[in-house]
């Protein structure tokens, strides 16, 4: 038979070890972490129009080392079976974005832009749905990291983003970096 004293030490040492556990996860019950609302750093500017039938997404100036630039982004119409949209402009601080036409947009349809090269270097989807459009700006003394505006003009609305300057991604295997080079790199070695 055990005493009381050592029952009573028991119990009371289970409590406190049951009162902590319940302390410690209570510590961040209902608090939100740092990282939950944080959206991913490469990612181009994103927004909608105003009746949110047409989104735009990765919305980014892409400087070439060749001093060319393109604008890269990706259009969607969102809206109903009976909403056809048509995007009429693309303006970077006022400059009209070279590109060709565009076909207008029924509902999950979407755009897909960027420069001719990059354009040539990924794989497309052979699809109804989705329209490659190859894009040109004039380079108007871009600066790798800055922002400038961007304004879409679609048949039902604009939208204005500032998107992010930034270099066109390098072909992995293509390019050795090198210090010597005023470009920052050189062409790698063929095998």
């Amino acid at each position: 038979m055990q005493s009381l004293k050592s029952a009573a030490r028991r119990g009371a040492i289970i409590s406190v070890t049951a009162v902590s556990a319940l302390a410690l996860a209570s510590c961040s019950a209902g608090h939100v972490t740092q990282t939950a609302e944080k959206v991913a750093a490469v990612d181009g500017a994103s927004a909608s129009t105003d009746d949110n039938k047409v989104a735009v997404r990765d919305v980014t100036i892409l400087v070439e080392p060749d001093g060319s630039a393109a604008l890269k982004f990706s259009a969607v119409n969102q809206g109903y079976d009976t909403d056809v949209v048509s995007l009429e402009s693309v303006k970077v601080d006022g400059q009209s974005v070279e590109m060709k036409q565009t076909k207008p947009l029924h509902r999950d349809q979407s755009i897909i832009a960027d420069s001719q090269k990059n354009l040539e270097a990924h794989p497309q989807q052979d699809s109804e749905t989705v329209q490659y459009i190859a894009t040109k700006l004039k380079n108007d003394d871009f600066g790798y990291a800055g922002d400038r505006p961007v304004t879409f003009k679609f048949s039902n609305g604009s939208v204005d983003v500032n998107a992010t300057i930034a270099a066109t991604q390098m072909q992995s295997g293509e390019f050795d970096r090198d210090v010597e080079s005023p470009e920052g790199y050189s062409e790698a070695p063929k095998d």
